[in-house]
């Protein structure tokens, strides 16, 4: 908790102040994260100081409130890319992504519990900055990065807003962009390093080296190929629909396999297939042969057992997929 707020202070985020008439002010509260690993470990607790943002209105407390991030399937093709032409994929966190955007608004916030200034008790804080939890905050960070990009010589992509591009042939360079992630690649590792330099001076940043986790995928990198996998992701799955000892299927479902109406109307838990069906289909980022029974989920809990019984087939298909992946 002294650590965030240090770090808030030294970002120079907010400003003591008395609360002018006509505002209102934002309450605070404290939500504590573990951060894990590819392999489930805790590697770090942290404490984020955030903004009770549900007071806000939109059109009086803020505008604008949209940022883009990278789809999936725009982080497969540049990886997919990189791997076309043997280039390596690098990564990069932003620290305290959200303190760095800069706010239009006038915003204030109470002073956080148990950690009030002495003898100014009343006082509130204006923002300069954005923090955790205001609605606002992820555009406000999104605008600050696409600056320093653009003034790096990046060119947005038209098609995709978190992709940016800088450069031709050789020294080209593509960085994707999701909410504090970036991952980058080109032919030329001084223009990468060269780049990674760039944004370090421009906000605190850590230098992750080559990609190998992101978003809740594997990446497995290779002269010529990179694989992609969600081992650890299939292993929390089972685990948490208790079939971690189920027996393994070769096929995600059977072939030909036609769905029917349950005639004896068998009671499914609508909630629970759900979640399995939810679960299930992120893991198509990695194994698009589950599509085949994945995309059959359209069948509603309503209609009995069967379709349950597939997907549940599905979960014991993970088994034997848990180290396999998408290459």
């Amino acid at each position: 908790m002294q650590k965030e707020l240090e770090s808030i202070e030294k970002n120079n985020t907010w400003t003591l102040t008395e609360l002018p008439p006509g505002h209102k002010v934002i309450g605070l509260k404290w939500v504590f994260k573990l951060k894990k690993d590819s392999e489930g470990r805790v590697i770090k607790h942290k404490a984020r100081l955030v903004a009770k943002s549900y007071v806000q209105r939109q059109g009086i407390d803020i505008k604008e409130v949209f940022a883009p991030v990278a789809k999936l399937d725009t982080i497969r093709l540049i990886l997919a890319f990189a791997a076309n032409r043997s280039w390596k994929v690098h990564h990069m966190d932003v620290k305290s992504a959200v303190l760095n955007g800069e706010l239009e608004e006038e915003v204030y916030i109470t002073q956080p519990e148990g950690f009030e200034v002495q003898g100014q008790k009343h006082l509130v804080y204006r923002l300069s900055k954005a923090l955790y939890g205001l609605r606002q905050a992820p555009r406000a960070w999104n605008t600050r990065l696409d600056k320093s990009l653009k003034e790096f010589g990046f060119t947005r992509c038209s098609q995709e807003q978190a992709v940016y591009t800088r450069g031709e042939g050789d020294i080209a360079l593509i960085v994707g962009v999701y909410v504090d992630d970036l991952i980058m690649t080109g032919g030329n590792t001084g223009e990468v390093k060269n780049f990674k330099k760039q944004m370090m001076t421009e906000v605190e940043m850590s230098d992750l080296g080559l990609l190998s986790y992101c978003l809740g995928i594997e990446v497995e990198q290779k002269e010529g190929w990179i694989k992609l996998k969600q081992s650890a992701y299939a292993k929390k799955i089972l685990s948490q629909f208790g079939m971690a000892e189920c027996n393994a299927t070769k096929y995600p479902i059977e072939p030909k396999l036609r769905l029917h109406k349950d005639s004896e109307r068998v009671s499914v838990d609508a909630t629970e297939y759900r979640r399995i069906v939810g679960c299930l289909r992120y893991l198509l980022h990695t194994r698009l042969d589950g599509e085949s029974v994945y995309g059959k989920t359209h069948y509603n809990a309503s209609q009995g057992c069967e379709a349950n019984s597939e997907i549940l087939e599905g979960n014991g298909s993970l088994r034997s997929y848990l180290y396999e992946g998408t290459t």
